[in-house]
């Protein structure tokens, strides 16, 4: 259900930018813009995890110099069937985390140097595995198109209004210019936040299967918000558009459920947590030992 309502999602954005360019330039404006998206989304497919990670200045990790995290991503990727995704870690105090890559075999998992500090070895797992869960399910693609296409409607917006939009059809064309400037890129926000966030319940509830500790997930989602209504990142401040990437939105100022909110509520997202481990739903990996690990795991940081 999750994914045939994330296709609907993608096919009205796309319907959403072909009439954008059909406002500003008739049918050759919608030709173009139909050539645009293609154009938009290839390089998106290709280059993406290098944008997302250079952004917040990601360095890449090894098993030499984070043993610990390194094992417990491998760990956590083999019980996900997944292939060891590139491992890297952004030196900011706010705990966050994200995904990206167009597919598994092209992973990566970044998380932050306060996620290392603040959060226990459990919780840790928890976030890491919500993030394989994004791998596993496909969502790192899906939500680049989805910003791709919203950011190209923004632009195709700004450009009509630049340049007056299509005026051989009277009246019409003006009315037309009006809703592409104005509300075809709120639209195509709201989309694409719509998008996220039928993704970020899907990979909650993947990545408690994956660790097999529904509870470890939902105490991490609890300890990241809280920071993160304090704490600013400030590479994500400096790039907002990579916000819905993060397991919890990392702007400050944004922590309540509004419209264009690139998360669903934690508090809703807690409870769906706690209901799995209730009632069980989910695998529990062989040989997983239950005592709750607080010790958080150690950062080595750079000379």
């Amino acid at each position: 259900m999750n994914m045939m309502r994330t296709a609907m999602l993608l096919a009205a954005m796309t319907a959403l930018f072909l009439g954008v360019g059909y406002l500003i330039g008739g049918t050759g404006g919608m030709v173009l813009a139909l050539a645009f998206a293609l154009a938009t989304n290839a390089f998106a497919y290709w280059n993406s995890d290098k944008l997302a990670l250079s952004m917040h200045n990601a360095q890449p990790v090894t098993r030499m110099s984070h043993p610990q995290l390194h094992d417990m991503v491998a760990r956590l990727a083999r019980q996900a069937d997944l292939p060891m995704p590139r491992l890297y870690l952004i030196d900011q105090r706010q705990p966050n985390a994200f995904a990206t890559g167009r597919n598994p075999e092209n992973g990566a998992v970044a998380v932050t140097t306060g996620l290392l500090h603040s959060l226990s070895a459990e919780e840790v797992e928890g976030v890491v595995a919500h993030e394989l869960a994004h791998i596993r399910n496909r969502d790192t693609l899906i939500m680049t198109i989805a910003a791709t296409i919203a950011g190209a409607i923004s632009m195709l917006a700004n450009l009509g209004f630049f340049f007056g939009g299509n005026r051989e059809r009277g009246s019409f064309g003006v009315v037309g210019l009006l809703i592409a400037v104005f509300l075809a890129p709120m639209a195509a926000a709201l989309i694409q936040m719509t998008v996220s966030r039928t993704r970020e319940y899907a990979a909650d509830r993947g990545g408690a299967e994956i660790s097999g500790n529904p509870m470890g997930l939902a105490s991490a989602l609890l300890r990241i918000s809280e920071q993160a209504k304090h704490v600013t990142m400030g590479s994500a401040e400096t790039h907002p558009n990579s916000a819905h990437m993060f397991i919890v939105n990392p702007l400050t100022g944004m922590r309540l459920d509004k419209l264009f909110s690139t998360h669903p509520p934690v508090e809703r997202r807690i409870a769906a947590l706690k209901a799995m481990a209730s009632d069980g739903e989910y695998r529990q990996p062989a040989g997983r030992r239950t005592a709750t690990r607080r010790s958080p795991i150690p950062v080595v940081r750079r000379k």
